[in-house]
């Protein structure tokens, strides 16, 4: 029985912080902390809302080797429902190597054979539990199998059974445009992108002509995630900033995934949108305190 489910990848991240290009000349460099940690943005916001107390499904893949287990065990431990059916045997679980700069930018070592962007429709159990309040497709334009038409059926089928539909993304891959989108979006209810990702996606290099053709496509409520900015909230009646919360930045690693949690807490818990926005940036500013993506609750 979960309440909320969320849809994406779940991988192992190896993070070192401070990286450094020198590495490659001196064959070795002494880092302040190198860690393993749970990463991949729909593990990353499942285990957020679990340790905020939430009933969490967590739809993904992953391998059935050590690092798949681990994952499997971590979200048992934690109250995340996974399943063995999502444990297969025919690829293994993406790791990340996560090289964090001095100002906690970090770059990806990824495993284009793991598991990190194999889910499919086929993958994902619906009709969803008749339970779920929110869904949220934690990974728009990182699984190959997963366009357009998929996410429609996808989101479609969460309307259908009256569930809220929520969505992140990262950059699209393929020259993806608003208008090619719109049967999808159309059934968004809240959408999450950062300033970079929604420039990408629309055309617009201006942030509030961005969020309004995105509106435009049948989204209810775009939210441009700013980083030390805050967040910027539109709808048809409404747009406003929402400022940042300071904090000290040593790892931006998951800082977007967190952030998209706290929002989904807050909505889940009847919050108006505002409030929903600001209980995210608080969530972003704690993330990016922290090396690691979901550290800073997972440590409490």
């Amino acid at each position: 029985m979960s309440e909320i489910i969320i849809i994406g990848a779940a991988v192992i991240d190896i993070l070192a912080r401070p990286a450094s290009a020198a590495v490659f000349e001196t064959g070795s460099y002494a880092t302040e902390d190198i860690r393993m940690a749970l990463g991949g943005d729909a593990l990353n916001e499942a285990l957020i809302l679990s340790r905020m107390g939430k009933k969490v499904c967590l739809e993904t893949v992953i391998g059935d080797d050590h690092a798949g287990r681990f994952i499997a065990a971590q979200c048992r431990k934690n109250g995340i429902m996974i399943e063995e059916r999502q444990i297969r045997s025919d690829f293994p679980t993406g790791i990340n190597v996560v090289l964090v700069g001095e100002d906690g930018e970090r770059s990806f070592l990824t495993n284009p054979s793991g598991s990190l962007r194999r889910l499919t429709v086929d993958d994902i159990c619906m009709p969803f539990d008749k339970n779920a309040k929110i869904l949220c497709f934690a990974s728009i334009f990182v699984f190959p199998k997963i366009r357009t038409e998929q996410l429609a059926y996808i989101f479609s089928q969460a309307k259908r059974q009256g569930i809220i539909v929520c969505a992140d993304m990262t950059k699209c891959k393929n020259n993806e445009k608003v208008p090619g989108m719109a049967k999808a979006f159309s059934y968004i209810d809240y959408l999450f992108a950062n300033e970079a990702e929604a420039s990408l996606l629309t055309g617009e290099t201006d942030m509030k002509k961005a969020a309004g053709a995105l509106l435009l496509s049948g989204v209810k409520h775009v939210i441009i995630k700013r980083g030390k900015k805050g967040c910027f909230v539109k709808t048809d009646s409404k747009e406003y900033q929402i400022p940042a919360k300071e904090a000290v930045c040593i790892d931006t690693t998951g800082a977007g995934d967190s952030f998209t949690a706290g929002f989904i807490y807050a909505l889940s818990k009847g919050e108006t949108l505002e409030h929903c926005a600001r209980f995210a940036n608080e969530c972003g500013a704690k993330a990016v305190s922290v090396l690691g993506a979901a550290e800073w609750i997972i440590a409490k």
